[in-house]
């Protein structure tokens, strides 16, 4: 039988992208709230285009919270600190549409159940130490060394808004090869194509890809592939929450894990990774719930089906693993 071979491509951004800053904006109300009230309930969506962030949501909590004032601290913290960038904490007008959680919700998270229903996708594979697909792990070492890179003040003429695709070859469900990445990154005008090309290749792309995956006769590289990006940010695209959730826990119907509180999604992991790749080289976890229905601490079950990990990507649900977690203690016990 002959060997079967594939691509697969992953992508990543940086944390000056639109849909990044408005997940890193949620993410910043939630934990404040947290930290001032643990039992609050909290589904913050924020929403970013040119000069403006809003934040929207239901939001019960004890204490009050600067809202404007968290937003504006991650935008700064991401590095849009100048106005010529075509964004900035300081002049971004920042609008508040935060109502409290329906009562019609309260009343089933009250008695102990979950505050909405929903599932979510997960797995690990032993191709990396990391236990995440190859592709996706280096596109994200690609994003992670660009933004080091821009704020270390390496490249002074880098700008926050940035992106990255690897494309992977795969022989019998093992990465051999990288033989595509794309990298693109915001920068000040002045600069011109080919000094980014080779200032990216030196300082971002070469140190992050593993030499045994790349073979320099085949390997392409698109560096800046439209030639400019100086507009970037949300005055190049609108950001919301949740649109890179491929990369994060996703749930179907109830957002994002980062920017809900403990009653919307069970976070208790039952099983350590380790565990899963003593089971099976690819696993995947599917765990459910419902609004209103309680989480029980003495419910806890687990099981893994060798399988290809593609299979699942596929949406051969019979390849899944069903994952059934505790919710928060704090919220069931």
């Amino acid at each position: 039988m002959g060997r079967s071979s594939f691509l697969f491509t992953s992508e990543s951004v940086t944390e000056g992208h639109p849909d990044k800053i408005c997940d890193q904006i949620s993410d910043g109300i939630l934990d404040a709230i947290l930290a001032q009230d643990p039992m609050a309930r909290v589904a913050c969506e924020t929403l970013t285009t040119t000069g403006i962030v809003m934040i929207a949501g239901e939001i019960t909590a004890k204490h009050n919270t600067a809202y404007d004032d968290i937003a504006r601290e991650v935008i700064k913290d991401i590095g849009y600190t100048d106005a010529a960038f075509g964004f900035d904490y300081k002049t971004c007008s920042v609008l508040t549409a935060v109502h409290s959680q329906s009562p019609d919700i309260s009343m089933g998270v009250d008695t102990g159940g979950a505050g909405d229903q929903g599932l979510m996708f997960g797995m690990a594979t032993d191709e990396t130490e990391e236990l995440m697909p190859m592709p996706i792990l280096l596109a994200h070492r690609l994003t992670r060394q660009l933004s080091n890179i821009r704020k270390a003040g390496i490249l002074h003429y880098l700008r926050p808004d940035g992106k990255s695709q690897v494309s992977l070859r795969y022989v019998d469900n093992v990465p051999v090869s990288v033989e595509t990445v794309v990298l693109s990154t915001q920068h000040a005008p002045e600069v011109s194509q080919e000094e980014i090309r080779n200032d990216i290749l030196e300082k971002v792309v070469r140190p992050v890809l593993p030499e045994h995956l790349v073979d320099p006769d085949r390997i392409v590289f698109h560096i800046n592939p439209t030639g400019r990006f100086v507009t970037g940010g949300p005055m190049g695209d609108a950001g919301l929450t949740g649109r890179k959730s491929l990369w994060i826990p996703m749930v179907d119907g109830d957002g994002t894990v980062e920017v809900l509180s403990p009653e919307k999604i069970p976070r208790k992991w039952i099983d350590p990774p380790a565990t899963w790749r003593d089971i099976s080289r690819r696993t995947s976890s599917a765990p459910d719930w419902l609004a209103g229905v309680r989480f029980s601490s003495r419910t806890r079950s687990v099981s893994a089906i060798r399988c290809p990990f593609w299979w699942t990507l596929r949406g051969h649900l019979s390849c899944r693993t069903r994952l059934f977690r505790n919710a928060s203690a704090n919220y069931f016990q």
